[in-house]
């Protein structure tokens, strides 16, 4: 997210001066690091969680119209960047992968075609297919068949130009073209204070991560993109919009294998059906990773908990952003959602025979042997204020903005970093309101249906699609 947002104000405004504070030694260490997420491109082409099914059996699609129209967004922005040099090989961080859903039972593959039948039709998912015949299922991921019962029935849908993404090759391109033009990175830097100056500047109070040489620096505006850590910083900025705001921190591990005949056999991302109570980030799925240049398979989530907002934070992350604003948000998301603390009490005594079982329950021939468990980024789920039920767990991504737009930062989840293009365009519409006429120009030229609805304009849909892919290869 804040790469993304660099080199989006880096081309508005090349005159700005912009600073990068990263706790670690490196970028991309944490959430967008390749193995502490998905990587899947996030477009609802096969999470099923994105569609939404109504007590009359239709299906509501909106969500997942929204998730592919912010995707195709990122997609001319990558498309944009390839054709500037910014970004000499696509390949270095995106590839073409198939995305399947996976279903089983008479009940699911009836659920699995209403869908189809819901979304097959719409602009944004053209060239969405469904299939219920075992043959046809086999040629498009093999690992899915050999062991299941032939009774047993099945369903999938495929949509060919689907991708797999890894965004820490994608933030390392990002934050090496904005070094090289002007912009200070600054490693192992701890932000710990933030405050607001009477003359109207942040002032961003840091420390060396090693020698703890305490540094201070002013700023007209800041951007807070520090993952499962934006919380407890936008807390001590004291604006009055974060009040209220809680996290709930979901940590998550996978089953992984580098066996190349394993590997070999699959070449697609595909998901199934979350369980009950499980948030929508632990929806299973058995996917093809392209890191690298190698490919390996993953598959999870197994969803865990920890009091950790990072991956490499503190045990005392959740107590510190305890606070008398979120108290109430946070007991009563807890009344509420007793079936997901019961869901992940189930997945944190999971031996790793049951969690194999969940494996086998996708390629019910995999060995053991091949598999090794990994443990993903942590995610922190954003629990907010609402007037009916006192707090409510929202899973998804959210912008918090002062009042004046001096300083913003993202919360939350998935879909995250596929969708970072439109949603780092949404703050600078928040924040810069009196220079978009300037910049409106130079945004179209990065992102051609800025603007506009994809939706609303299958041609132009139609053919955005096609040249992008044609720029990132995809398809």
């Amino acid at each position: 997210m804040s790469a993304t947002l660099g080199v989006i104000l880096k081309r508005l405004q090349p005159d700005w001066t912009i600073q990068i504070f990263e706790t670690l030694s490196d970028v991309a260490l944490e959430s967008s690091n390749p193995w502490n997420n998905a990587g899947t491109g996030h477009a609802a082409l096969c999470e099923l969680n994105y569609t939404k099914e109504q007590p009359d059996g239709s299906f509501d699609i909106s969500k997942a119209v929204e998730v592919n129209e912010q995707f195709q967004v990122s997609r001319q922005f990558w498309s944009y960047l390839v054709g500037e040099g910014v970004i000499p090989d696509p390949k270095a961080f995106l590839n073409p992968v198939p995305h399947m859903s996976f279903v089983w039972g008479e009940e699911n593959v009836d659920y699995l075609r209403r869908r189809f039948e819901a979304l097959k039709d719409h602009p944004l998912f053209v060239g969405l297919e469904f299939s219920d015949d075992p043959k046809v299922i086999r040629s498009w991921a093999p690992v899915l068949l050999p062991g299941r019962k032939k009774s047993q029935p099945i369903a999938a849908t495929r949509m060919p130009a689907g991708t797999d993404v890894d965004f820490g090759s994608l933030t390392h391109h990002l934050v090496n073209h904005l070094t090289s033009n002007g912009v200070r990175l600054r490693l192992e830097q701890k932000v710990v204070g933030l405050r607001r100056e009477r003359s109207g500047l942040w002032l961003i109070r840091a420390r060396h991560t090693v020698g703890h040489t305490p540094t201070l620096t002013r700023a007209r505006f800041v951007f807070v993109g520090a993952g499962g850590g934006a919380l407890s910083l936008l807390q001590k900025s004291g604006i009055k919009e974060i009040r209220g705001y809680a996290g709930f921190p979901i940590s998550g591990q996978f089953l992984r294998t580098d066996n190349p005949a394993v590997v070999a056999k699959h070449r697609a991302k595909v998901y199934g059906k979350a369980s009950v109570g499980a948030p929508p980030m632990s929806v299973p799925h058995l996917d093809t990773r392209v890191v690298d240049g190698q490919a390996s398979l993953m598959f999870g989530p197994y969803a865990g908990f920890s009091t950790k907002f990072l991956k490499r934070g503190s045990l005392l992350d959740l107590p510190f952003s305890i606070r008398p604003g979120n108290i109430i948000t946070m007991l009563a998301v807890a009344k509420d959602n007793l079936d997901l603390v019961a869901y992940l009490i189930k997945e944190v005594l999971a031996t790793r025979k049951k969690k194999l079982a969940a494996l086998k329950a996708f390629m019910p021939d995999a060995n053991p042997d091949d598999w090794y468990q990994i443990t993903a980024g942590q995610r922190v789920q954003v629990m907010k204020k609402d007037a009916k039920k006192g707090g409510v767990l929202q899973f998804g991504t959210e912008v918090v903005t002062s009042a004046d737009g001096s300083i913003a930062g993202l919360l939350g989840a998935s879909p995250g970093a596929s969708t970072a293009v439109p949603i780092m365009l949404k703050l600078i519409e928040r924040c810069f309101p009196d220079r978009l006429g300037e910049w409106e120009p130079q945004i179209a030229k990065m992102i051609p249906s800025y603007g506009t609805s994809l939706s609303e304009n299958p041609d132009k849909a139609a053919e955005l699609i096609e040249t992008t892919g044609e720029i990132l290869a995809i398809g």
